[in-house]
């Protein structure tokens, strides 16, 4: 991965641009209207990176910032809201898989809080029943998917990095159910990302166990068509998640070469791309096909 922008000047933008909305704030007296601004300022800026370095070395300063404003306003939905995808955004770049797994067990602690202020009922039953759990998704409006979306993606989040833990696996229905109920009501939603998500989740068990590899393939064919390829994490888990376990050599390194050639500078998804194309250049490297003919 090569840099395109100077962490120099990165930092001490994002730095201007904190100075000037604190300041903001304080001559408003208007800190969550400011607080909210802020944050979503804070994650465009991450989120348009193209030097994961940067993101790294900046990342813990604006949690912590974030963190701050949320023990000040702790029932706020916006601020929890992006406390999760701050702290989930960050883990996503740890190779400490504890670090990663206490990142993601707070995104999803935020993101619990934050659609349980407006449906508490989530709470009440996350935990329990298939039967009582989805009813609960069921009342969430259209107009909230949002909050419910970064809810199941700090899920899927903590549910990776707690992967040798079988009670965190055991939800993996009610998760997936999350999803569809996403999916049901808008199938391009976020772009494709949801169904990147749905994609990954159906791939996650051997077929022997309850998984679904065409089910998953469909997601991930149509998280192609909705993100108009450009979102290439996308061929990167529809190669790692589906293609290996076909097996399909053919389309698992056509996938990751295109991922190789593309531009990863796009609104949104620089950050996210320019880590698909680390991941697509070490996936090849891994010649898993031929090991496994050995």
């Amino acid at each position: 991965m090569t840099a395109t922008m100077g962490q120099g000047g990165t930092l001490q933008k994002a730095a201007l641009l904190l100075a000037c909305l604190l300041i903001s704030a304080v001559l408003s007296g208007c800190m969550s209207m400011a607080s909210e601004r802020m944050t979503g300022h804070l994650k465009a800026a991450m989120l348009s990176q193209d030097d994961p370095e940067t993101v790294l070395a900046a990342a813990p300063a604006f949690l912590l910032l974030t963190e701050s404003m949320i023990a000040e306003s702790p029932d706020d939905p916006n601020l929890l809201m992006a406390g999760a995808e701050l702290s989930s955004a960050y883990a996503a770049l740890l190779l400490d898989p504890e670090r990663r797994r206490r990142l993601s067990s707070r995104s999803f602690g935020y993101a619990s809080r934050g659609l349980c202020v407006s449906y508490p009922e989530i709470c009440e039953t996350r935990e329990g029943s298939f039967d009582d759990f989805t009813p609960a998704v069921d009342k969430v409006a259209a107009g909230d998917l949002d909050r419910l979306y970064v809810f199941a993606t700090a899920w899927a989040g903590w549910m990776e990095s707690s992967a040798g833990d079988i009670a965190a696996l055991a939800d993996l229905p009610k998760l997936e159910y999350v999803f569809d109920h996403i999916l049901a009501a808008e199938p391009d939603f976020q772009a494709g990302r949801a169904q990147l998500y749905a994609g990954a989740l159906a791939a996650l068990r051997p077929r022997a166990l309850g998984g679904n590899p065409e089910k998953a393939r469909g997601h991930f064919e149509q998280a192609l068509n909705y993100s108009d390829g450009r979102d290439l994490m996308v061929q990167v888990e529809f190669a790692r998640r589906y293609a290996r376990q076909a097996p399909d050599q053919a389309l698992h390194d056509r996938l990751l070469n295109e991922v190789l050639e593309a531009d990863p500078q796009a609104p949104g998804l620089t950050l996210s791309n320019t880590v698909a194309q680390a991941e697509a250049e070490d996936l090849l490297a891994e010649d898993y096909f031929y090991e496994e003919t050995e």
